[in-house]
């Protein structure tokens, strides 16, 4: 088409004939040169567009593309989800074309058409109120008198003086989706999905939206159902999320077919962690053993994925949430080469594990006692540590703030020096790869002579946080250990019968503050009887 048309008679009833042959919205991505670029077939109400790639993102600049679609119901009334797409995308112009046989209104006013009947277009503003600007319903001859090339000047004249500054807003912006079976209680899907926006925070992304979608069991399929897909396609546009996070861990062929209807990135929850992972490794060792546990992940997925892998990229690469691949690995890397990375890892796990058993007999030798500190994720280890020793190791509020093991020594009393290691914390629905992968650095646990058990008393799902980290402790035979239970962040508990629960199921329970520096003196007095006494202390069997 010419530069200065939006679009022509000629095409436009191409257009309309076709979808009201089919009964189907179709739509053409049309760029300025007036070159159809792509085209996208949905059903008789909606329709998923593809990814535009390569346009312009600045707020003083619309982004070069235009959409023209159809709506086979003859009314050509633009929606919330055509408006929304219109924005988020920035693009030139939406257009949408009413398709009706005989073509009533044309006749209306004096034009003779076939099916193309009505249009309505929208064009962006620079006004943060009135977002966009609608037309009237609108006969194709006058859309097709507009000049475009004019339009387009003036719109992007007057966006150039409200944003004369560069302005690229590259954040994840994600939605989260979760399941609600049959087999699952209120206050677990609340607590599961509060987790899992705890996990995308931790990532770097901004939470938008959610959805929690009841099936007596995952479809097979789609995971949440064909239907709801396409809801969460039309929602996602709305509230301008860029990438979809499920609450659960997915088979391949669903993460593909929910990104082929949503039309944007989806990520399950596991690798939402392996992710975390991957930003939080520091040494080493946590590279190495990430790497491991993302190519085993990934492996499975690498033939007939969809969007999911088209974003994986070197272990330093930078932007948003699962942008951070595992390394070398790239898609063009073939299976028996992905298979040699695993096993050369696997290698490399097994020399660690190998320098920390002999790390282990020198302290042995040392004659010095060993105590390992578990817990569930965010519960104060790391803080906890550095009360005890007066160290400066990361500690935030966030899940994974640290995960690389770090050991300090702490004096007990005159003659009695203990060194404390902080391992990695636990969540629920931990990657079995990862546990895997991080099973030479969890083996400090194996060997420790005691293990001190923290837990964040405030929290709601306290009791529950508590079973998972003897679930995981269990895979690892390592809950026959003498226990000491701290049950951290009592000056923030509210529900005094909850901590009386802790205290009854917990295995030598201690009340503490982390952070206050509370209740130390009493921890010291029991470590040091438990380091004393030859009886093995274990778990109580409630738990």
């Amino acid at each position: 088409m010419a530069k200065n048309c939006i679009i022509t008679v000629e095409l436009a009833e191409t257009l309309a004939e076709i979808s009201y042959e089919i009964n189907k919205e179709v739509a053409l991505i049309i760029n300025r040169k007036g070159q159809i670029i792509d085209i996208a077939v949905g059903d008789a109400e909606k329709i998923i567009l593809p990814e535009f790639k390569n346009v312009r993102e600045s707020k003083s600049r619309l982004c070069g593309l235009r959409c023209i679609h159809t709506h086979p119901n003859g009314n050509p009334e633009l929606s919330k989800a055509d408006l929304t797409t219109l924005e988020k995308n920035r693009l030139d112009v939406m257009v949408a074309i009413g398709v009706s046989k005989g073509a009533a209104f044309s006749r209306s006013k004096g034009i003779t058409a076939k099916y193309a009947d009505s249009v309505q277009m929208a064009f962006l503003t620079s006004d943060h109120v009135n977002k966009w600007e609608i037309s009237e319903k609108l006969t194709l001859h006058e859309v097709e008198d507009i000049d475009f090339e004019d339009k387009i000047f003036d719109i992007e004249s007057d966006l150039a003086q409200k944003f004369s500054v560069l302005e690229v807003d590259d954040k994840e912006k994600a939605m989260l989706i979760s399941l609600y079976t049959k087999d699952k209680s209120d206050f677990e899907v609340i607590d599961s999905v509060a987790e899992l926006k705890e996990l995308a925070y931790t990532a770097g992304a901004e939470v938008v939206g959610n959805i929690v979608q009841k099936r007596s069991m995952p479809d097979s399929s789609s995971y949440i159902g064909s239907g709801k897909a396409y809801e969460a396609a039309v929602t996602a546009r709305e509230s301008g999320a860029n990438l979809i996070i499920i609450d659960a861990e997915l088979m391949p062929r669903q993460q593909k077919t929910l990104e082929e209807i949503i039309g944007i990135k989806v990520i399950d929850r596991t690798e939402l962690i392996l992710d975390i992972f991957a930003q939080r490794a520091r040494s080493k060792e946590g590279k190495l053993q990430v790497e491991l546990a993302q190519l085993k992940y990934l492996f499975p997925k690498l033939i007939g994925a969809g969007l999911s892998l088209s974003r994986q990229g070197g272990a330093g690469s930078s932007g948003g949430i699962a942008t951070r691949g595992p390394g070398e690995t790239k898609l063009e890397i073939d299976r028996r080469r992905i298979r040699d990375r695993i096993n050369m890892l696997e290698k490399e796990v097994e020399k660690i594990k190998e320098q920390r058993a002999y790390q282990r007999r020198q302290r042995e030798n040392n004659l010095l006692p060993t105590a390992a500190i578990v817990g569930y994720t965010n519960v104060g280890k790391s803080t906890l540590l550095n009360a005890l020793t007066n160290s400066d190791i990361l500690a935030e509020d966030k899940l994974f703030a640290t995960l690389d093991p770090t050991t300090r020594k702490v004096r007990l009393k005159e003659d009695l020096n203990v060194l404390l290691t902080d391992t990695v914390g636990f969540i629920q629905n931990l990657p079995t790869d990862l546990i895997a992968a991080f099973r030479a650095t969890l083996e400090e646990t194996l060997t420790a002579d005691v293990v001190i058990h923290v837990v964040d008393g405030s929290h709601p799902a306290c009791l529950d946080h508590i079973d998972t980290v003897y679930k995981i402790l269990g895979d690892l035979e390592a809950v026959q250990k003498p226990f000491i239970t701290l049950i951290n962040k009592i000056d923030l508990v509210e529900n005094k019968e909850s901590l009386n629960e802790i205290i009854e199921k917990c295995p030598n329970p201690i009340l503490i503050s982390a952070k206050e520096r509370k209740g130390f003196s009493k921890f010291y007095e029991k470590l040091d009887e438990t380091l004393s006494s030859t009886q093995q202390l274990q778990p109580s069997s409630n738990l």
